[in-house]
């Protein structure tokens, strides 16, 4: 990555082994409820549905049924990590709020203008973050939208997303949305997530051309 670019968050699937925990699930029973965030349900069906959404933008992007499930097969844990990104989102963005950082249609327009460089086109762009991250094109700018919201947290709190002071951040979120999983989907806790799906990093930094340059 070129240190002299600025960086966009990308906050889609489980966290790399190395980072810390946020905090550990509740073991209480939720009928019909992937995870509870907020007081609020994911339900299994709406889980269900950002999975389809995201196994019928891959059907549409390749050419044959061979192709298809090759890509099926490099996303097997796709519900996992889909339930683990639907929550991770409302901690990011509860994080920001705490902080008093918002973030406006320019600045999503300006991510996604300086990443569709960067990747050769606006297609090609959405291509990449379905293949590489299971972002369907149609929840792109909410997905950007998060990036920003990362961004800005991180640098409202004078640091980067690799260091303590932001992950404090997400963990006191975590603790204020009080965020509890459906045990068959695993549990709230970074370390144990990451040693599931390691090969698929919950952050990840991708030089957005077209950006200002850092100092």
């Amino acid at each position: 990555m070129h240190r002299r670019r600025r960086t966009a968050l990308v906050l889609t699937a489980v966290i790399a082994a190395a980072a810390p925990a946020l905090t550990a699930c509740g073991n209480e029973a939720h009928p019909g409820a992937a995870a509870v965030v907020g007081g609020q349900r994911i339900t299994v069906a709406q889980l269900q549905s950002r999975v389809n959404e995201v196994r019928t933008a891959q059907r549409s992007a390749v050419q044959n049924q061979a192709q298809y499930e090759r890509a099926i097969a490099t996303t097997g844990g796709l519900t996992r990590e889909t339930l683990y990104g639907m929550v991770f989102d409302q901690v990011v963005h509860r994080a920001a709020q705490d902080a008093g950082v918002t973030v406006t249609r320019k600045d999503i327009q300006d991510m996604r203008a300086g990443l569709a460089q960067q990747a050769g086109g606006a297609k090609a762009l959405e291509a990449t973050w379905l293949a590489q991250y299971g972002v369907p094109p149609k929840r792109l700018d909410e997905n950007l939208r998060l990036q920003v919201e990362g961004r800005k947290l991180a640098a409202k709190l004078g640091t980067d997303t690799t260091q303590p002071a932001f992950w404090k951040a997400l963990s006191n979120a975590s603790k204020e949305l009080h965020v509890d999983l459906n045990p068959r989907y695993g549990t709230w806790d970074v370390t144990k997530s990451s040693r599931v799906d390691a090969k698929t990093p919950w952050v990840r930094e991708v030089t957005a051309a077209g950006t200002q340059q850092s100092a």
